[in-house]
């Protein structure tokens, strides 16, 4: 009898493994945008700094605007999803991008380009958020990392994309040119992808989870049925409705609902730390001005735009081993090990900045980070994130996370060049204060990891709950318990 009953199991979790690729591979599309977006001012700035004849708070401010853009944009999205569902959200960010791409490259001052990049800010905050979100709640369980890992890939793939593109337009430009028609030409170059996902986001299902929400069981029946089975979709509708609970009455949990229930309270609290956390470590003052950090070892633009380049490759190559054993050995020993790495990767650029070494150890140092970062923080964040919150509030909790992402985000933009290029700091280290920062932030996102983040692989967004109170604050269970599924 048990032997059937295990047939029975096995029979009912069998899923569609190449229709739930081909659905999150587009779902994907948008973290390539989001990628894209935040990247290409890496190699614009320098150019735009002259052009415009920006002060060193002007030029963080010309990267940092599109992430306060981003940080609304992270808040309205739990709206828009539950509103519009995910589907329409992700293509109102297409439709938002396009015209950001061709605004700031035709931008005739100043104000109209920060404009611009904030409204494509606004894009990045709600795909960063919902496009997760959506892949999270199509994917089977005992694959979920790795289909959210391919948002991950998707986000630094289109990184490495405009960091080549801008590398071409930039390879035989003089100096003048690149300053006064490069830059836009490198803002421009997006309405490609913008326009690719445009076409390819209605041919994807709407997610099941928001259709239950809406108390549209049908359709959400049809969906679950085409990614596993029939008997695996009612059991799994049967979780949900559970999940969704009579007292949200199929609406979600409202604000103060939220604020008032002492474990969304905690798990909203963890959500919003780590998503802050992966940013304080210092990833995007690599991604949005290594180009500047390396100008004055390589020699020139041109050269520096080169090595950016292998900084986004070696990026893109530590989330391929971190997608294939996210699954496998779980969230929590990628993460601290990647911190370990990290660390150590930032203390060798410290040193060569603060010795003011002109060879590759500065170089090393970066891809050393970039690769660490990328199979840890980078993919591990995002598949929290996306599956430590409740289906009643888990449109809300994520926008609060992804602001609190953008958030930290912002504060690392603006600062970065006022603090690298701040003449009292730089006279004593060189360049290397703000490495030590981030080292020591890095500590403390190990330690906050240890201490507060469960194991949820293989668990059921159902059933996450549970598991996350486990390391609350007052939880008789001991820390860093590994927990399964029942």
């Amino acid at each position: 009898m048990n032997r059937i009953s295990d047939v029975v199991m096995v029979k009912s979790e069998r899923h569609d493994v190449a229709y739930v690729l081909k659905i999150c591979s587009v779902a994907a599309l948008g973290g390539i945008l989001f990628g894209y977006d935040t990247s290409v001012i890496s190699g614009a700035i320098g150019p735009l700094q002259e052009f415009f004849h920006l002060s060193a708070s002007e030029t963080g401010w010309a990267v940092s605007n599109v992430v306060f853009g981003c940080i609304f944009g992270a808040l309205i999205s739990g709206w828009l999803a539950h509103r519009l569902g995910r589907r329409m959200t992700l293509f109102i960010c297409a439709v938002i991008f396009s015209i950001q791409s061709v605004g700031a490259a035709l931008a005739p001052d100043f104000f109209w380009f920060v404009l611009y990049r904030m409204l494509g800010g606004v894009a990045v905050g709600v795909a960063s958020a919902v496009s997760p979100m959506y892949m999270s709640e199509v994917s089977p369980k005992d694959m979920r990392g790795r289909a959210l890992s391919m948002e991950q890939f998707a986000i630094v793939l289109g990184q490495v994309v405009v960091f080549i593109v801008n590398y071409l337009i930039a390879r035989t430009a003089s100096a003048l040119w690149l300053q006064t028609m490069g830059w836009r030409w490198m803002l421009a170059s997006e309405i490609i992808p913008c326009i690719l996902f445009c076409v390819t986001v209605f041919f994807i299902p709407e997610s099941p989870r928001w259709h239950m929400l809406k108390g549209r069981e049908d359709e959400a029946r049809r969906t679950l049925v085409r990614i596993s089975n029939e008997h695996h979709a009612e059991n799994l509708m049967d979780e949900i409705r559970e999940s969704i609970g009579s007292s949200a009455n199929n609406t979600g949990l409202s604000l103060g609902q939220m604020f008032a229930d002492r474990n969304a309270r905690w798990i909203v609290f963890v959500g919003a730390a780590v998503a802050a956390l992966q940013q304080v470590t210092g990833i995007n003052a690599m991604m949005y001005y290594a180009p500047m950090v390396l100008q004055s070892t390589s020699g020139s633009l041109q050269a520096a735009l080169f090595q950016t380049i292998w900084i986004g490759f070696a990026l893109l190559l530590g989330c391929i081993p971190g997608a294939w054993i996210v699954d496998l050995k779980g969230r929590r020993p990628l993460m601290q090990y990647g911190s370990v790495l990290m660390i150590l990767s930032l203390l060798v650029v410290s040193w060569a900045l603060y010795s003011q070494s002109t060879g590759p150890l500065a170089l090393i140092g970066m891809l050393g980070f970039m690769f660490a970062f990328g199979f840890s923080w980078r993919p591990v964040t995002w598949i929290l994130v996306s599956e430590i919150f409740p289906n009643r509030f888990r449109a809300i909790g994520m926008s609060i996370a992804v602001a609190s992402n953008w958030i930290a985000n912002f504060i690392v933009a603006q600062g970065f060049p006022m603090i690298s290029q701040n003449q009292w700091l730089n006279e004593r280290f060189h360049g290397a204060f703000s490495m030590w920062l981030f080292a020591a932030a890095g500590c403390f996102a190990m330690w906050f990891v240890w201490r507060y983040i469960p194991e949820t692989k293989r668990i059921s967004l159902e059933r996450i709950e549970t598991t996350m109170m486990s390391l609350a604050p007052g939880s008789s269970s001991p820390v860093g318990a590994e927990y399964q599924e029942s």
